[in-house]
């Protein structure tokens, strides 16, 4: 009779090692891509809600402090040059659609 464990192992392992290198860094950039798509929607959220909360002409630093808060108190960490590009980029789409 023919032992087939060794050849079970070895495609075991290979199976395993084809997950290894292709399959979890394929999920974990999606993953990384959905959490930036989710960061985003929630600073268009927030730049939305100063805008309608700070009313009137030069309130510009208390609308970013607010955006900042608000990131905060949903958990997302970035840098803060991140944080401020994405709130002008939420800033200048607003403004585009008002117009």
């Amino acid at each position: 009779m023919i032992d087939l464990t060794q050849v079970i192992t070895t495609a075991i392992t290979l199976i395993l090692a084809c997950i290894s290198a292709f399959l979890i860094p394929y999920l974990k950039s999606k993953l990384k891509a959905e959490q930036f798509d989710n960061i985003i929607m929630w600073v268009n959220i927030a730049v939305e809600a100063a805008e309608m909360i700070y009313t009137g002409t030069g309130r510009g630093e208390e609308k970013k402090q607010y955006v900042l808060d608000f990131l905060n108190s949903k958990g997302f960490t970035l840098n803060t040059a991140e944080i401020e590009n994405l709130i002008e980029s939420a800033v200048l789409q607003l403004k585009q659609m008002e117009k």
